[in-house]
């Protein structure tokens, strides 16, 4: 499917009544998701680490929206979030995400990008699953085409740790996980719909993971070139966007239309082989349940 370089979140039409879950919704990416969902008339829940920010945020975007507490990294943080929420949603954006500057673990013991990206994310689906009514986004990256998972060292324990090979591997996770999830709707007959996203490359604060000198000024750097070659995070957002707007199979990945996925328009876009591993994504899924300590909730 070609691109659509001319998409808007005009597409999305009239949401008043729905109720959308957005993580990571104070900067970047998920930000812009909840500023045009909002704008669209749904009632957007910003779930933030940060409720200062997220409630200067709310404020910023106007609307119909509310802040809660949520840190991806800490699992009682994912279920007191699941165990306060009052209402059914429409739509889950499963949307933050970070780059860790050194290999730390979560106060679960786990190696933190994987935690964060995937495991918090995960634990959180799998929470609040019988509550959504009608879509699932994941937000995925085609820095997946450049990991590899050992499931006998999830956590990075043995091997050798760096930034991008972590967050590479995270987002593999990330990719394997909606596989699965797309799979697991379909077998229990599911109304609610999964697609995974990526965003391409965003001038947001991602790179951003430092406040050393060094880092610092390699953060400036990054974002002189990718003001002038990275989509702006509205456009960056277009891919989520457009898995609520079109009338696209479940379980699809749309990405960026350009030649290496860093700035265009929204489409359907192809992955590598290893993130098409069903028994890889089986075997990761069983993996996480185990880790998180939740499980499937659909008979």
């Amino acid at each position: 499917m070609p691109s659509d370089q001319h998409w808007t979140p005009a597409r999305l039409g009239d949401r008043t009544g729905q109720r959308i879950i957005v993580t990571g919704a104070t900067n970047g990416v998920g930000l812009a998701t909840a500023h045009a969902l909002a704008g669209a008339g749904a009632h957007v829940i910003l779930a933030v680490r940060n409720t200062e920010l997220g409630a200067q945020r709310a404020t910023e975007i106007g609307g119909s929206t509310e802040v809660a507490h949520i840190d991806l990294s800490h699992l009682a943080s994912v279920r007191a979030f699941a165990e306060r929420l009052d209402d059914d949603v429409d739509i889950l954006i499963n949307n933050a995400g970070l780059v860790s500057q050194n290999r730390e673990e979560t106060a679960d013991g786990f190696e933190k990008t994987i935690g964060t990206n995937f495991l918090g994310p995960f634990a959180l689906t799998n929470l609040i699953l019988p509550r959504v009514r009608s879509q699932i986004i994941n937000v995925g990256s085609d820095a997946h085409k450049q990991a590899t998972i050992r499931l006998d060292d999830l956590h990075l324990t043995s091997r050798k740790w760096n930034i991008m090979g972590a967050y590479s591997r995270s987002k593999l996770a990330v990719m394997l996980w909606g596989l699965e999830l797309d799979r697991r709707l379909r077998e229990s007959g599911s109304p609610v719909t999964s697609q995974l996203t990526h965003p391409g490359w965003v001038a947001s604060n991602i790179s951003n993971v430092s406040d050393t000198p060094l880092m610092s000024t390699f953060h400036k750097g990054v974002q002189v070139v990718a003001n002038r070659f990275a989509n702006d995070i509205d456009a960056g957002a277009g891919p989520t966007l457009y898995c609520l707007s079109e009338p696209i199979p479940p379980g699809s990945y749309v990405g960026i239309d350009s030649r290496f996925g860093y700035k265009g328009g929204p489409t359907l876009a192809g992955r590598t082989g290893n993130a098409c591993d069903f028994a890889a994504a089986r075997q990761l899924w069983e993996m996480a349940e185990s880790q998180t300590g939740t499980s499937w909730p659909l008979s």
